[in-house]
């Protein structure tokens, strides 16, 4: 479960980095200067590292046991900016409460 975990707070903080990249400087760099070189690279480094976040967050689950509404909730959490920090906060104090979790 350790390893999960840590899997699992790493992937998060990247993509939630990421997508505050692309939404805080790439999309303004396309739409306002006309610049969309780094809104398309962004964009496709963060959906694909998306794909691996979904895959470390149910493997997670599975190992935790969340019912299909809290892995759905998780899962979404790397789509909304900022969402994807205070989810893995939320999952890490969670889980480190129990012992034969962390």
């Amino acid at each position: 479960m350790k390893g999960a975990l840590l899997r699992y707070r790493i992937i998060a903080w990247v993509v939630g980095v990421l997508l505050l990249v692309l939404v805080l400087v790439a999309v303004p760099l396309k739409y306002v200067y006309g610049r969309p070189e780094l809104a398309g690279l962004v964009g496709m480094v963060h959906g694909f590292l998306y794909m691996v976040y979904l895959l470390l967050t149910f493997d997670l689950a599975r190992r935790a046991h969340w019912n299909l509404k809290r892995i759905a909730l998780i899962a979404l959490a790397g789509t909304v900016p900022f969402l994807s920090f205070v989810a893995e906060r939320s999952v890490t104090r969670e889980l480190r409460k129990v012992p034969q979790h962390v």
